[in-house]
């Protein structure tokens, strides 16, 4: 048996790991510990599964003790992105293996920490990307594989976060970059591997414009300068367009979205000690940008222009990845039950550059982030499919790459001149084990 212990019972560990392995992969994986800093959370995941009601619970100062009573093989890191780095450390301190939820940390400095940290250890750090594994995503790297594209000169990447999923950002601790790195890093840096795994190249260089144009205390959607003020008791919710947009008059409709699941657990009271998911949107702490547009440079000579915006009316994405022999596009329409009007199902259009337009199908699978979790918990808890030609599993190499893109693109916002990777990263990047 591989024994896990989990750091963070956020929703995200209970539904993408507890779970998963209790209901599918036990017979080889258990849980042997859960740590967190609110024993709140203890009791939501032992009453979402009782299998958990005789694993031992640890505070963050007891990592150590933890460790020694339970001896885990596999440190599973699902904590707030600004905590994932110290637990991370810990572990490898102790060579422990480690999984790690995108972002791997919130800033290149502890990106860098950390694979130090790795190189000096027997353990290994494995970053959750799960949009690798969507069937559209693995089938665009195939193409890219096959040479359809030849060499890769640029890529357009535009993101659309629609007004539910991305004000959430806004409602929680996200919203404070302490806490998250900004959006350019806890979101984008999702964007950021699949460019980097798809070409197979390095960021180099950035420069980037963005902002604060939805939300904040300047918002124009304000319906009153007032801050403190929560969604579920706020007296002007029925004058805030983001709030009526999803919920009636009487009760705060369930929206169906893989990124935003809760735990519903019968019985339990009251909400995660010292967390409110429903902050108002237009605080004046909030310390982050919703818009951002980039253009990265690549060691290979590829060059990205991308943009993301976290209020719009759906969502999705648009991309095109031309090359010396041809282009790929395709469109997504995330959450068709939140899109205004009917959306078709996303295929891949293959142009090669002297000839027929060919539209390719895939067939789709079930699961969050396109169908990609599933693939991937059997990759975490099965081991590597080894059928697959091409690697995909994320190493903190990969992690490292995708937070210093992002920390790249606000600094380059706030400073308003082009970053370059290897200043935030201070280092060559080391060579994976």
């Amino acid at each position: 048996m591989k024994k896990y212990a989990i750091c963070g019972v956020s929703n995200r560990a209970i539904g993408m790991f507890i779970r998963p392995i209790v209901q599918h992969f036990s017979s080889e994986n258990e849980v042997v510990a859960l740590l967190d800093a609110d024993p709140r959370r203890f009791e939501v995941c032992r009453q979402a599964h009782t299998e958990m009601e005789n694993v031992p619970q640890y505070l963050p100062k007891q990592f150590n003790q933890m460790v020694k009573e339970t001896n885990p093989d596999v440190v599973i890191v699902a904590s707030r992105d600004d905590t994932h780095v110290d637990y991370i450390l810990q572990a490898l301190q102790k060579d422990l293996d480690v999984i790690v939820e995108k972002p791997m940390a919130t800033t290149a400095e502890d990106c860098k920490r950390i694979m130090d940290a790795e190189a000096t250890s027997k353990g290994n750090v494995t970053v959750t990307f799960n949009y690798r594994y969507s069937p559209i995503h693995t089938r665009i790297k195939e193409l890219i594989l096959e040479g359809k594209v030849g060499r890769i000169t640029s890529i357009d990447l535009n993101w659309y976060i629609d007004t539910y999923h991305g004000s959430s950002y806004f409602q929680r601790w996200n919203r404070m970059r302490e806490f998250s790195g900004g959006l350019s890093i806890h979101k984008s840096s999702h964007h950021f591997d699949l460019i980097n795994w798809w070409t197979e190249q390095t960021p180099v260089e950035i420069f980037a414009f963005g902002g604060l144009y939805y939300y904040g205390d300047e918002g124009p959607l304000n319906p009153k300068r007032e801050d403190g003020r929560h969604c579920s008791t706020c007296a002007v919710r029925q004058n805030c367009d983001y709030y009526t947009r999803w919920n009636t008059r009487t009760r705060s409709e369930k929206i169906k979205d893989d990124h935003l699941g809760t735990v519903e657990v019968k019985g339990t009271k009251g909400n995660y000690t010292n967390y409110r998911p429903d902050q108002c949107i237009f605080d004046s702490e909030i310390s982050i940008e919703d818009t951002y547009t980039a253009t990265v440079r690549y060691d290979k000579g590829a060059l990205l222009s991308y943009s993301v915006n976290f209020s719009v009316p759906y969502e999705g994405y648009r991309l095109a990845i031309n090359g010396t022999k041809g282009r790929i596009e395709t469109t997504e329409y995330h959450a068709p039950n939140r899109v205004p009007f009917p959306t078709p199902q996303q295929t891949i259009d293959y142009f090669p550059l002297f000839g027929s337009k060919e539209t390719i199908h895939v067939v789709h699978k079930e699961g969050g982030h396109g169908g990609g979790d599933p693939v991937l918990l059997e990759d975490l808890f099965l081991g590597v499919d080894p059928n697959r030609p091409y690697p995909i599993l994320s190493g903190s190499k990969d992690g490292a790459n995708a937070v210093a893109t992002g920390e790249a693109v606000w600094r380059s916002v706030k400073e308003n001149r082009p970053i370059k990777i290897k200043d935030l990263l201070n280092v060559n990047m080391p060579q994976s084990k």
